[in-house]
């Protein structure tokens, strides 16, 4: 018979229990002393998935060395592109061993396919091929998760390339069927966390090019507007990162919006527009949604041309943090090269932000100054690298190439939309 919860004196049958562990203790402690007696140590805890996560995605060392000397800021197409290889070539050695089909690396790969179409260099596209073969081109284990849908636009811009090899497109559609066919919680979004508008709304808007199919336009264009709906702040021209910062303030007294949620959601808009029709139903709205966030964010720059964790607290951070700034600036520079966003405005916006990247690289081509994985501002070191970032850098730098008078190459051509 168990013995009762705070029982205020044991049981006969917990005293032989108390003794029993005395002498066993005391065996332990006598077997401590003698050599030649084996002891087994309690096993290690395996690290969470969480924690694997982080560890692949990055870290944060207190050295890591010197900074970068031979990377020139004037925005020339070389100049660009020898910053990008730089920092792609160290990237892409150090992710050995962690390469991975989670939302982390689905961001880096987004920033190495578009830097080896803009570099000419095919390691970056056929190390990440590589990764898609390996896992067979799956999704991730949760269908109805945005983060585990994300490696689906990493396939599908291989399935343009080799569009009669259907084992590429074909996992991805159907597992966005699958979520297509989940019906709305009234409890609770499918896009809940604004990340998610980075995660999944360019796969939908990518399935719809390659399988001719409105029907994922559509249901991204629903889902979308929920999303907004609950954390858009209109006055703002800002996304909460959840609905658990609806209410919450800075030290300072502003409401908390965190850099690298809202460039998750611009850096989105800029790939959801590339991918839509501009007779889509619809259109105007992601077109004006996406000036109002960029005119906003662009007013929120810092002297020294970065953002930070808080963008509406600075100084609560005074860390520059490279992946949101890095997102802004693939975003805007899209949109000037697009007729989307006015060149004279934006141009020195970019700049000044791609200059300021710059003196975040180190000798070895790490990029540092990147917050880990999280879900707020927060804090970290200046050595802090993690793959996101870098893809969010890669990307700026393919678009700034552009801009510097490259070739553009995209997988869809973009019709200009300065006649909006």
């Amino acid at each position: 018979m168990d013995e009762p919860i705070d029982a205020p004196f044991p049981t006969y049958n917990g005293m032989l229990m108390i003794k029993s562990s005395l002498i066993l203790a005391l065996m332990i402690a006598v077997a401590a002393g003698r050599p030649g007696l084996a002891q087994t140590p309690p096993p290690p805890s395996a690290p969470s998935n969480a924690d694997q996560e982080l560890q692949a995605a990055g870290d944060q060392p207190d050295d890591p060395g010197p900074l970068a000397t031979d990377l020139s800021p004037k925005l020339k197409r070389a100049d660009i592109l020898k910053a990008m290889k730089k920092v792609a070539d160290w990237q892409l050695k150090e992710s050995e061993s962690r390469y991975n089909i989670g939302w982390t690396f689905a961001a880096l790969y987004d920033g190495l396919l578009a830097a080896s179409k803009t570099t000419g260099d095919s390691r970056y596209h056929d190390r990440v091929l590589q990764v898609a073969e390996e896992n067979h081109w799956t999704l991730g284990p949760r269908f109805a998760h945005a983060d585990d849908n994300a490696i689906g636009l990493t396939y599908l811009a291989f399935y343009v390339e080799k569009p009669a090899a259907h084992e590429r497109l074909d996992p991805t559609r159907e597992g966005m069927d699958k979520v297509l066919a989940r019906p709305d919680d009234p409890e609770e979004n499918l896009w809940w966390w604004c990340d998610a508008l980075y995660m999944a709304p360019p796969v939908l808007a990518q399935l719809s090019v390659a399988t001719g199919d409105l029907k994922y336009l559509n249901f991204m264009d629903h889902e979308w507007g929920l999303t907004t709906a609950a954390l858009y702040d209109s006055s703002e021209h800002l996304f909460f990162r959840d609905k658990c910062f609806l209410t919450m303030h800075e030290a300072n007294g502003q409401k908390v919006f965190w850099s690298r949620g809202n460039g998750w959601v611009l850096a989105g808009l800029a790939l959801v527009l590339q991918r839509m029709p501009q007779q889509f139903p619809g259109c105007d709205k992601y077109v004006s949604q996406y000036r109002a966030m960029a005119e906003r964010i662009a007013g929120l720059q810092q002297p020294d041309g970065l953002w930070r964790a808080s963008l509406l607290d600075p100084g609560a951070y005074p860390n520059a943090e490279i992946s949101g700034s890095a997102f802004f600036t693939y975003a805007m520079t899209w949109g000037i090269n697009n007729g989307v966003l006015d060149r004279k405005k934006y141009l020195p916006v970019v700049t000044k932000t791609w200059q300021a990247m710059l003196t975040h690289v180190y000798a070895t081509g790490r990029l540092g100054s990147i917050q880990p994985i999280g879900g707020e501002p927060g804090k970290f070191k200046p050595s802090s690298s993690y793959v996101y970032g870098v893809g969010a850098f890669l990307l700026a730098g393919s678009e700034l190439s552009q801009l510097a008078g490259s070739k553009r190459e995209l997988c869809m051509q973009t019709p200009k939309r300065n006649k909006r």
